[in-house]
């Protein structure tokens, strides 16, 4: 099997976890391979998601390791499972990896959390709204370029049509309702849409007003995917550089407490929705 050029970042976190997992257990690289009869380099490639690993082999290292977390072993199995790329596959090489990654992300997410500070959450944005945001971006991109994001923008919405769409919840604060991109007649488009996406079963949307006060917050915006099981929950942020993703359980607790203590501070469902309502009739 020849080695991956560029590994997702899903299974990256699937070599990661092998990796937590040996260190739990208290064992070497070189102790991992002489267990389980193979090459130290080849759990080193593993680790690094250099080469794709089978359901059988997580099965294996997780026996040598004695992981007692049946749950967590069967959701790495889950991932190792995962053969074929989803629709984002369609766009690489042609849009940067973070993009895909987030893609992917909130694919196989069982649940996510969102928090947005300057504009609508992307999976909740109409496409001229999308397309003006896309549009601000310094440098800005070519024609093709832009057409390119704007579909994938776009397509990244699907997963809230599926079948089993992920329970999402969206805390926006105030400035991003009111932040213009485009015309005022696209802002109140997108805050009309705002509302009714704001009805689906699956969909909770509660708005932080100024008048919540401040609060600290790592970036613009947040997104908090919950995956199988608690340890592959996953922690997005927007960075000037693309997406930037955290797993470390440290860093995963602060973001649930940064969602914790602005969603408790935002208003409720029904309040936000009058708030929206008010603010796309004042556009």
């Amino acid at each position: 099997m020849p080695p991956r050029s560029v590994p997702t970042a899903r299974q990256v976190r699937l070599g990661t976890e092998l990796r937590r997992m040996r260190e739990d257990a208290g064992l070497s690289i070189q102790e991992a391979a002489d267990r389980l009869g193979i090459n130290r380099t080849h759990i080193t490639n593993l680790e690094l998601a250099r080469f794709g690993v089978s359901e059988e082999r997580v099965r294996a290292l997780a026996a040598i390791y004695a992981c007692p977390d049946t749950a967590y072993v069967d959701a790495l199995a889950a991932m190792a499972r995962e053969r074929k790329g989803g629709w984002w596959e369609e766009y690489r090489g042609h849009i940067a990896t973070g993009g895909l990654d987030l893609a992917e992300l909130e694919y196989y997410a069982t649940s996510l959390r969102v928090l947005e500070i300057m504009h609508m959450p992307g999976l909740l944005q109409t496409e001229e709204y999308a397309r003006a945001v896309l549009g601000s971006t310094v440098p800005q991109w070519s024609a093709t370029d832009l057409r390119r994001r704007l579909s994938h923008r776009m397509k990244r919405r699907d997963i809230l049509d599926r079948d089993d769409p992920p329970p999402c919840t969206f805390v926006i604060h105030e400035a991003a309702l009111r932040m213009r991109f485009g015309t005022r007649r696209v802002l109140r488009a997108q805050l009309d849409s705002l509302l009714e996406s704001s009805e689906r079963k699956n969909v909770t949307v509660r708005v932080l007003t100024f008048e919540a006060g401040g609060f600290h917050v790592p970036g613009l915006s947040v997104t908090y995917a919950l995956g199988a099981v608690p340890q592959l929950d996953t922690a997005q942020l927007d960075a000037a550089h693309g997406p930037v993703f955290l797993d470390a359980q440290s860093q995963l607790a602060n973001h649930r407490g940064v969602l914790d203590r602005t969603t408790e501070a935002a208003l409720s469902v029904e309040e936000s929705r009058d708030f929206i309502r008010d603010a796309a009739q004042q556009t």
